[in-house]
């Protein structure tokens, strides 16, 4: 593999391709908005200057990583003569049905299609496809560029030898790859979401306030960051899309969001995009604090 395309640059887009990039592969970074991917690059760039800065690569290895990545609007563009599209757009499983169909159409007979899903189940995509043996999960977590692990998720259909490659791939990148199969929220969110769900019901039940909470959680039990900031972290909207995947998926109770992550999506508190979720990062430096636990 030469040549990756990745679909989305968002924070984990961006983060993929940086780490692609840095890996010495040719990177086609695509989005359909210009500014998502100007401020892409940006955030790559800033994340570079930090290694710099803390001599962890040399100006050589920046130079050479932001010139492996060429950006792209359209897909038509973007994905042809690729080796692997890795898919980063939002947790939406119409989003992702429809881009995974035409890049389907798109990309050559060979290409390995992957998704960055969270919880949406590689089986359902693959079946948007004409060639469901190489449409796997590559789940990175945030952030991408110092988070070792990513979930290898099998669909019904994936090839061993599309698993095998994926699995390869993924060792070249520095990270650790583990295999997991294909059922809602898979290993990581499984686990993560409902004890952020919890952690938001205890809250909603007046058992103890936000930061109690999180202290809590970060001195009792080790966590580097309390679930209600980490929920800010990764988006309160995020968290609601993948328990309700979860709750269609198992159609057990256990999984229902809860009703004050639902209000507060409502209401458009989501997090530290948003400058509001269950901290103000509007009025503080929190956000900043916050951001530069997951920084290189």
């Amino acid at each position: 593999m030469k040549t990756i395309a990745v679909i989305g640059a968002g924070t984990m887009g961006n983060g993929i391709a940086h780490v692609f990039a840095q890996c010495n592969y040719n990177v086609h970074l695509i989005d359909v908005s210009q500014t998502a991917l100007d401020n892409g690059i940006a955030t790559i760039i800033k994340n570079l200057d930090r290694m710099l800065a803390k001599e962890k690569i040399s100006k050589t290895d920046k130079e050479n990583t932001l010139s492996n990545i060429k950006s792209f609007t359209t897909l038509e563009e973007g994905v042809v003569g690729t080796d692997l599209v890795i898919e980063a757009a939002t947790e939406n499983v119409e989003v992702k049905l429809d881009i995974f169909k035409k890049i389907d159409t798109l990309c050559d007979p060979e290409t390995i299609l992957a998704s960055n899903t969270s919880s949406i189940s590689i089986t359902q995509i693959a079946a948007a496809t004409t060639r469901p043996k190489k449409v796997i999960g590559m789940h990175f977590m945030n952030p991408v560029p110092i988070m070792s692990l990513v979930e290898i998720i099998n669909g019904y259909s994936t090839s061993k030898d599309t698993t095998d490659l994926i699995m390869d791939l993924s060792k070249k990148l520095g990270k650790t790859p583990t295999k997991v199969n294909d059922y809602p929220g898979f290993v990581a969110n499984r686990i993560l979401m409902p004890m952020i769900n919890e952690a938001i019901e205890t809250l909603h039940h007046g058992v103890a306030g936000v930061q109690e909470i999180d202290t809590v959680m970060k001195l009792g039990m080790a966590h580097p960051m309390g679930p209600l900031q980490l929920a800010d972290f990764i988006g309160l909207d995020v968290c609601l899309s993948i328990l309700n995947v979860m709750y269609d998926g198992f159609k057990n109770p256990k999984y229902a969001p809860s009703p004050l992550l639902i209000n507060m999506v409502m209401a458009g508190k989501l997090g530290i995009k948003s400058g509001e979720g269950f901290y103000d990062y509007s009025k503080s430096k929190k956000a900043e604090i916050v951001a530069n636990q997951f920084i290189i």
